[in-house]
Parts: structure tokens; sequence; C-alpha cells
């Protein structure tokens, strides 16, 4: 007897149909299935187009629907995780690596399932949690994700001005130009462009920080050792470290950016294939760029025992005189664009969140008139987080970074159980539904980081 379909996602799915987007083919591979090939209709190519010209088009066809997961990936690394992998280098040298792979793993499971529940219903995940679960549980995880998110914009606020600072741009300058500059981006911009040059700045970032890591002359072979094996000294300080550097790279506002940069993509259930490949690939150039970072600081400032640096940009500067001023300019560059990624990426997702969560049109693709409520809400992130950071005080601002963290590491938990709830209901998923495997991993990913959680909490507090 076949599982009926919610009402609201048939009515997206109806939609889909009648203006010619994704519909909701069989699966191919069998339902639920990790292994299963994306769902795809039925393609008859005219009688012109030869085996070879179809296969180019079908692979233009997956590299089209990159970007959702590349783009949620590179913004992981913000200026709030090069801080913390800059510290992890300096604190630890290279015995966090391992921590990165395990990490990237529990990333691309939780990510492709994210992008499930968008590709199977065209919908955010605070606007299918109201449907799914209720206004008011919607209404909870939007509101804490905005508060979280607000300070997550003000410590890419502090990233840029710290950079530039380098140098020698006054914090009031950097601040009003890359919040300018953001702003015009983002509502000016069409989608296309959003995206292309948001992975534009991703790759440099990681290119920044693999030469930089080069230049630092770190022995591979032992870090290479520290992927694969645990090795430090276990303490509690190590074991902070750990849930600090995890959380930092697996967040709420990036499970959530991926589902509603999915459906706003307009992407539809025969794409899986292709955004598969796009969420593995945004998995592994998050952690690479992250090992970059921790292995440029691992060799140069741990092995030097410089060990006491209070953010990125000292670790920049500390750079300079051990690896060079070339590293230095690469280390500060890579923190000025991955920031500028982070300033764009997580007031998007807020405005996506909370548009979705009462229902409000939104998308970067609609203009100013047709999502009046989606751009005031990315302009007021945007310029409240620049007000803090030109008329807070550094160690102020510091506190409102730690507390974005708490706040993000009680939130994460719910996040993730909606997710998995969601992702195992056929009446939301259709073909898209987690298969055993994928939710074995979901789940059990699930329950590391809400015990990661809890100690991030407990420690935080001194409980």
């Amino acid at each position: 007897m076949p599982v009926p379909t919610l009402p609201f996602v048939q009515r997206i799915r109806d939609a889909r149909r009648r203006t010619g987007g994704p519909a909701t083919p069989g699966a191919s591979g069998g339902p639920g299935t990790i292994g299963a090939s994306a769902p795809s209709r039925a393609i008859r190519w005219p009688s012109g187009i030869t085996p070879r010209t179809a296969t180019r088009l079908r692979f233009a066809a997956v590299l089209g629907v990159l970007g959702p997961g590349l783009v949620s990936g590179f913004a992981d690394n913000d200026a709030g995780g090069i801080t913390t992998y800059s510290l992890a280098g300096a604190q630890y040298g290279y015995d966090l690596l391992w921590v990165l792979l395990a990490s990237q793993i529990v990333l691309f499971f939780t990510q492709e399932v994210g992008a499930r529940l968008g590709l199977a219903t065209g919908q955010g995940l605070t606007g299918l949690a109201r449907e799914r679960f209720g206004v008011r549980w919607a209404a909870f995880v939007t509101l804490t994700m905005l508060v979280a998110n607000l300070g997550s914009t003000i410590a890419e606020f502090a990233g840029t001005a710290a950079a530039l600072g380098l140098f020698g741009v006054p914090t009031p300058v950097s601040v009003v130009v890359s919040g300018g500059v953001v702003m015009l981006l983002l509502t000016r911009g069409t989608f296309g462009r959003v995206q292309y040059l948001f992975v534009a700045v991703g790759i440099g970032v990681s290119i920044a920080y693999l030469i930089s890591a080069i230049l630092a002359r770190p022995d591979w072979g032992v870090a290479m050792h520290a992927l694969v094996i645990p090795s430090g000294s276990f303490n509690a300080a190590y074991w902070v470290a750990v849930v600090g550097t995890v959380g930092t790279t697996i967040t709420p506002w990036g499970q959530a950016f991926i589902q509603s940069y999915v459906a706003d993509k307009r992407l539809g259930p025969e794409d899986l294939l292709g955004e598969r490949l796009d969420v593995g690939l945004g998995a592994l150039l998050t952690n690479l760029i992250a090992g970059f970072i921790v292995v440029a600081c691992a060799a140069t400032l741990f092995a030097s025992g410089h060990t006491h640096i209070a953010d990125a940009a000292d670790a920049a500067r500390a750079l300079a005189p051990l690896a060079g001023e070339g590293a230095m300019v690469l280390f500060a560059v890579g923190l000025l664009a991955a920031s500028f990624l982070g300033l764009g990426v997580v007031p998007l997702t807020s405005a996506y969140s909370a548009c979705e969560a009462f229902g409000w049109e939104n998308g970067v693709d609609r203009r100013l008139g047709e999502a009046p409520a989606f751009y005031a809400l990315l302009a007021f992130f945007v310029v409240f987080a620049a007000l803090f950071v030109l008329l807070l005080p550094f160690s102020s601002l510091i506190q409102v970074m730690f507390l974005a963290q708490v706040l993000n590491a009680l939130l994460l938990p719910f996040v993730l159980v909606f997710v998995m709830l969601m992702s195992r209901d056929r009446r939301v998923m259709g073909d898209l539904v987690s298969g055993r495997v994928l939710l074995s991993i979901g789940w059990a990913g699930t329950a590391l980081l809400i015990l990661l959680s809890l100690v991030l909490v407990w420690t935080s507090f001194g409980l």
C-alpha cells in the first residue's frame, strides 16, 4: 500500500510539475538506499544527439547542480573557525588532525540529509519544521538560531577588521566597507553571480592556506600519522579543544543554509547524484582548509613554543618571523576572504530561516518589492552586527562570540533531531527517504554531537 504524501509537500511537487520544474519520479536504485542512483526522468534525446554528446550533457547537468554544498563547506571555515584551527595548531601541534577527519565524515552525512530534504520538498529547514511539527517548535528553533547567528555575524565583522588591521586599515573603515559590499552583492546580484562569487572566494581561501602551510615547511609524515591515529594528552583541556574543533565545522546555521540553498536553487529529486557530489566536495575542501591551517600553525608556532595567541590575527603576525612575510600575508588574506564569505552566508541563512518559519517570500533572485521582509531582515542582521563591532570594545566582542558558540552548541542537537526525524518520513521525503545505512550513520553522528555539545556547555559554565 503506497504511503500518502503530506499535503504541503504534494502542493510543492504539483507546482513543480506545472512550472516545468523537477517532479518526483520513482528512484532507479530503490527507495531510501544510500547507494541508490539519483531519481531521474526518462530523457529522450533528439535523434541527432550521439551517445558521447548525451554523456557530456548529463555531465554538464551534474556540474550545474554544484554550489550549495561547496558554499556551505567553504563558509564553515569562517573567522571563528580559522581562529579555532589556529589555536588548535599552536597549542596542540598536529595532535588534533584526527578530529578533522572524523568531523568530515559526520559533516558529509548530515549535509547530505539536509540536501535531501531540500531536494524532496523544495522547502527550507524552518519552513518544513513549521509544517511538520507546528509553529511553536519552528519559532523556538528559528529565534534561537537568529540570536546565535547574530553572534556569528559579529565574529565575521571582527574577523574582517582584524585581517584588514594587519594592513593598517582602521576598524570603522573595514566594517563600513565590508558591510556595504556584502549588502550590495546580496541585494543587487543574481543567484548565479552570488553563488559563483562565494565559490571563487572559497577557492581563494583554500589556495591561500595551502601555500601558507607549504611555506611553513611542516613534517608531513608526522601530520599524516596524526590524521589517522589520535594522539595527545587527552586531558580536560584537550577534550574541550576537540569539542571546539568539531563545533566550528558542524553548525546549526550550516545545516539550515544547505537546505534553503537547495530549495532556492530549485533543485529536485533527479539532482541527487550531483548534489551528493557537491556535498562530498564541500566537506572535503572544508576539512582540507582546516588541516592546512592546523599544519601551518603546528609547524611554526607550536614548534617554536609560541603557543599563546588570542585569535587568527595573532597567528598571522607570529608567522612572519617564523615562515616569512609571505606566509603572514597569505594567512591574513585567507582570514579576510573567509570572514567576508561568512559575512555573506550567515546573515543570508538568518533571513532564509526567519522568512521560511513565518511563510514570507524569500530568495536572492527575488526583487525588493517581491520579498521585502527577506531583504529587510538581511539588512537588519548586517547593520546590527556592524554597530556591535563599532561600539563595543574588543573584550566585549570576545564575550559575544563565546555566547554565540554556547547557543550553537545548545541548538545543534535540536536541529539535527528535527532533520533526522523528517528524513525518515516517507510522506515528506518520497523516494529520497533515508535508508538504514544513512539513518544509522546520521543518528550515530547526532548522538555524538549531542554528547560533545553537552561537554562544551558543561565546561563553559564550569559545572
